[in-house]
């Protein structure tokens, strides 16, 4: 897990939230849920070294490799509701 805030995050106009399913922890299992999903924040930087910004169970986004997700596409009853209780 890495904290990293890039000036080009700070102040980043919100885009469509993605949802990734999170399929491995290793070493953060306070953190992450194997078989639960998470919010993925879009972040350029972090692409570009194979990780992916995710909002993990402490409520906070933080960096954690590509690989330990796929993203999902849900129908959008299930993105509103996933929506509402995540804030």
């Amino acid at each position: 897990m890495v904290r990293y805030e890039s000036p080009r995050f700070i102040g980043i106009k919100r885009r469509a939230t993605r949802y990734v399913l999170c399929l491995e922890n290793k070493g953060y299992p306070a953190s992450l849920e194997p078989g639960k999903f998470y919010r993925s924040v879009p972040d350029r930087d972090a692409e570009k070294h194979l990780m992916r910004r995710i909002i993990d169970e402490s409520g906070e986004d933080y960096l954690y490799p590509h690989r330990w997700f796929i993203e999902v596409r849900l129908p959008p009853a299930v993105r509103r509701a996933l929506s509402s209780i995540d804030r």
